[in-house]
């Protein structure tokens, strides 16, 4: 298997690209810490993971917060000895942000607080954890906004992983020597109920959908993939990478110097 023996905690685990990464490391070995703040559809996915034979428990944890960060490791810790897979993935999109004239503060420092800070949370502690098990794989959810900007304005989402990208970088070039990798998955459009909730009307979906040379929204299942690869041995000379998962997006729309093309 190839996750096997390995420990795998995985934020925004209740729903989307988190529960379908929970699910498809189980299949392939690892024991699963999933965790959310909405303990119905977490404890769902551990009860999934449990049906096809696989190791999993839930933890409630704002990621937000250093409380919550810490004591998700610590569960992994307390639960499975060890942690090897760090999924940086708990993510929000909030209906009310547009761009900076219409934005409110609340709206930014909300999206910031979940996306930016709780990456840096997690990394905070879940690193520690990686470091006692002797290395790793971290995995942190960006997005293709964060290199084309979106077409629909979401100016503290894109900010925020903007952030995200910028930070994963740095993190792999530090802790490269310590057999710790660290890479961003950045998602293309994707047909889950967060980007479905904020694109809620057909003409915008098409604006976003125009844009992507498959000419369809991608599925969490297709990003669980890429994850998976990440947090795998197969992907054991791969960090600060930017891993775009996007049906072409960013090749039809970025030219070789990082320009926007016409």
């Amino acid at each position: 298997m190839r996750l096997g023996d390995k420990v795998a905690l995985i934020t925004g685990a209740a729903s989307g690209i988190g529960r379908a990464a929970a699910l498809l490391f189980a299949r392939h070995g690892a024991a699963v810490v999933a965790v959310d703040v909405d303990n119905n559809a977490g404890e769902e996915t551990v009860d999934l993971i449990r049906a096809e034979g696989g190791r999993a428990c839930y933890c409630h944890a704002d990621v937000s917060t250093g409380t919550g960060c810490r004591q998700m490791v610590a569960s992994a810790e307390e639960e499975f000895d060890e942690l090897h897979i760090l999924f940086n993935n708990a993510g929000i999109m909030l209906g009310d942000d547009a761009d900076a004239i219409t934005t409110d503060e609340a709206v930014w420092d909300r999206t910031m607080e979940v996306n930016l800070k709780g990456v840096f949370l997690g990394c905070k502690y879940g690193i520690p954890a990686l470091q006692r098990a002797g290395g790793g794989s971290v995995i942190n959810t960006a997005s293709f906004v964060a290199v084309l900007g979106a077409a629909t304005p979401q100016l503290a989402y894109t900010a925020s992983k903007g952030g995200v990208l910028a930070m994963t970088r740095e993190l792999a070039v530090i802790h490269a020597r310590q057999n710790i990798r660290v890479n961003s998955l950045c998602p293309g459009p994707l047909k889950t109920k967060m980007l479905m909730d904020y694109l809620d009307t057909e003409e915008k979906r098409q604006r976003r959908l125009v844009h992507v040379p498959i000419g369809r929204f991608g599925e969490a299942s297709e990003m669980a993939q890429a994850a998976l690869f990440l947090a795998s041995d197969e992907s054991s000379y791969v960090t600060g990478a930017d891993f775009m998962v996007d049906g072409g997006l960013t090749a039809a729309y970025v030219t070789p110097d990082d320009s926007i093309a016409n």
